[in-house]
């Protein structure tokens, strides 16, 4: 096993540590202010492009952490690029992306990418809501004069969840900013309409993964803005040959919903391999459709050519034969007025083989009775999704699992749901909304 030689720990307000308690036992552990004041310029260091620029690991949501290899040089063309033709940040530009710096969001567009595009990148550390308020965005955005702000939907989910009106907007100079870009989560349409609405700017969708480090799908704003469509991250862009396969690996028509996957080679900036096991890699993305990448994602693509990215293919539920999309319900329910966010997952069922169980978290001040809303939004997938889906099951829950990059861990409620093991992700942003799911989860809890 591998054995870290060296630890360097940072001082905190608040948060004291103690070196000399490690005195002696490896690693080594070293203390930032230290090593600082020390410390003198040291120049560039020549690299191949393919050597390894770093290792980040996935989340975790849907098993055992992986450790992406990132390459250099391709991944600094990819960023380059994107940032120009996609973000449409060019030099002089200010771009704030609201993400833990630890993750893909915040590697490639906090601290690679703005700085190879000659923009100024603005490092956030500190909550969305609650410090003091909801407005914390809008607050960055005016004293930082940002052109260009990138979050994931969750967080917006949060801010319009504590300021539906989005009433402390009004309070901010926010004229700076041209666009807002959303990845992370699916950005069901109702969030989409409330954050352009409030913002009065594009909100641009794209789609991406950890394994890729840059995004698949996206409408390039510094390109040629094309029309955007609720629900969707627009179109594949450079370098990404997607289509939709069947179960076999045939492609499907327009419309209809399959797996996502990748026609091979690759662009640059995506995965060379997985830390320390070239076969798990292959395992995990090139096998199950040979001469693919398998994004693990389900969804279709229009007649226009435009993607729509439903879910992970596990969330594709099978009731009494039918296949059904829990994201197509869970953008059901989203369109309700007093429904701030929702999962849908799928339960074992003796009879029907799974069925749907929906949990949503209100936003502030929704006065309705839950046995009121149940009716509506079960009315609501009736209309829109059919009766097929047989959505009976909607509890009101105060929050949703999620790990701090934002995804929801629906493969844990469902594990749960369905009385087998389960394991909470290291990566869980909050454990206690485990704890207090439990008996709405478990078989036989409380509907």
């Amino acid at each position: 096993m591998h054995q870290v030689p060296h630890v360097v720990v940072a001082r905190r307000e608040g948060f004291a540590h103690d070196l000399e308690a490690y005195a002696g036992n490896p690693p080594r552990w070293h203390d930032w202010d230290t090593l600082a004041a020390a410390a003198e310029p040291d120049g560039p260091v020549e690299r191949a492009a393919t050597d390894p620029l770093y290792i980040l690991y996935t989340s975790g949501t849907t098993g055992s952490p992986k450790g992406v290899v990132r390459d250099t040089g391709g991944y600094a063309v990819a960023l380059a690029w994107s940032m120009e033709n996609i973000y449409g940040v060019r030099p002089g530009d200010t771009m704030l992306t609201a993400s833990d710096v630890g993750w893909v969001a915040g590697h490639s567009y906090i601290v690679y990418a703005p700085l190879l595009a000659g923009a100024t990148t603005v490092l956030y550390e500190g909550k969305l809501v609650g410090t003091p308020d909801a407005g914390a965005f809008w607050r960055l955005v005016q004293e930082h004069r940002v052109d260009v702000l990138f979050t994931a939907p969750t967080a917006l989910r949060a801010i319009r969840k504590a300021d539906p009106e989005a009433a402390l907007l009004a309070g901010y100079d926010t004229s700076t900013l041209r666009a807002l870009f959303v990845a992370g989560e699916r950005l069901d349409p109702e969030t989409y309409y409330w954050a352009g609405r409030a913002l009065g700017v594009p909100v641009v969708d794209n789609w991406w993964q950890t394994e890729t480090g840059w995004p698949i799908a996206a409408n390039p704003l510094g390109l040629q803005e094309l029309l955007r469509k609720a629900g969707s991250p627009t179109v594949p862009v450079p370098g990404y040959a997607v289509e939709i396969l069947d179960a076999l690996g045939h492609p499907v028509p327009a419309g209809e919903e399959g797996n996502i996957a990748i026609k091979l080679p690759l662009p640059p900036g995506t995965l060379a391999t997985l830390w320390g096991n070239d076969a798990r890699y292959i395992d995990s993305y090139l096998t199950q459709f040979p001469g693919y990448y398998a994004t693990g994602d389900s969804g279709y693509v229009d007649g226009d050519g435009y993607l729509f990215v439903m879910g992970r293919t596990d969330d594709v539920i099978n009731v009494s034969g039918h296949r059904l999309s829990t994201g197509a319900m869970e953008q059901v329910l989203a369109s309700h007025p007093a429904v701030a966010e929702c999962a849908v997952i799928g339960v074992a069922d003796s009879l029907k083989g799974q069925r749907p169980s929906g949990y949503v978290v209100l936003k502030q001040g929704a006065g309705i009775a839950g046995e009121r809303l149940r009716a509506e939004l079960v009315a609501l997938v009736r209309e829109q999704i059919g009766p097929v889906a047989d959505f009976r099951e909607v509890r009101v829950v105060e929050a949703l699992p999620k790990i701090r990059s934002g995804k929801i861990l629906r493969k844990t409620m469902r594990q749960i749901a369905d009385g087998k093991e389960y394991s909470v992700p290291s990566t869980i942003e909050d454990a206690s909304v485990i704890e207090a799911l439990l008996p709405l989860l478990r078989p036989g809890g409380n509907a």
